[in-house]
């Protein structure tokens, strides 16, 4: 997989890049993942990328000519292009699972105020992490990326994410290490047994208790 991230802020998103599972899936050529600065496709002798909306209103407006450019530049007949909104769709565990299908993503921060609507128009899917607004989309294009690269194959184990949270609309188990007893709080027993069976059976249970108690939302939609 292929993975271009279009941003103001280069350097926020590559530190993460540079870090632990990630870093160490592209070193493996496991996915392959550019940053590139809107500012370099600005035509503009200043690099300027924004400019003030039509019609008043305060902040500053991403102009569409860089965002246009950018992608035109990367696009390929493969490529899906996602778009970072507080109005896009919002994000769960099976969109992270369907975008590893994807051979190219390129993905788009906005930033300022927001961006001029036709650039819109470039996104096959607009994207929002939440509802609530921040004040760029570069902590929304890294939740994505980070979302999806854990998913590849040989990044980490399958048994990893097997019962992730969400996967099958049900919460994780709860998980423990030693020691076995912590300030009065036990492991529990069935966890020291080595009984396989045991274990799956309470894992699952603990999963639709958990869900029950914390997310019901979720056990209506399974």
């Amino acid at each position: 997989m292929k993975i271009d991230i279009l941003t103001l802020f280069p350097e926020v998103i590559q530190a993460y890049l540079n870090e632990s599972i990630i870093k160490r899936a592209i070193q493996n050529n496991l996915v392959t993942i550019k940053v590139h600065n809107i500012r370099d496709y600005s035509l503009d002798s200043h690099k300027k990328v924004d400019d003030y909306g039509f019609g008043g209103g305060q902040g500053m407006v991403l102009m569409p000519q860089p965002i246009f450019d950018a992608v035109d530049a990367l696009r390929t007949k493969n490529s899906k292009v996602l778009l970072m909104t507080p109005q896009g769709k919002p994000y769960h565990q099976k969109m992270a699972k369907a975008l590893t299908k994807e051979q190219h993503l390129i993905i788009i921060c906005g930033h300022y105020e927001g961006f001029d609507e036709r650039i819109r128009t470039l996104a096959d899917e607009e994207i929002s992490i939440g509802d609530y607004v921040l004040t760029g989309g570069e902590l929304a294009s890294l939740v994505i990326t980070d979302s999806i690269v854990r998913l590849l194959d040989g990044v980490i184990k399958e048994e990893s994410h097997e019962y992730d949270s969400f996967t099958e609309n049900l919460l994780d188990y709860p998980v423990y290490t030693r020691p076995v007893n912590f300030r009065g709080m036990e492991v529990p027993e069935v966890l020291l047994s080595g009984h396989h069976k045991n274990i799956e059976t309470w894992r699952k249970q603990e999963q639709l208790k958990r869900t029950k108690e914390r997310r019901p939302d979720l056990l209506e939609k399974s």
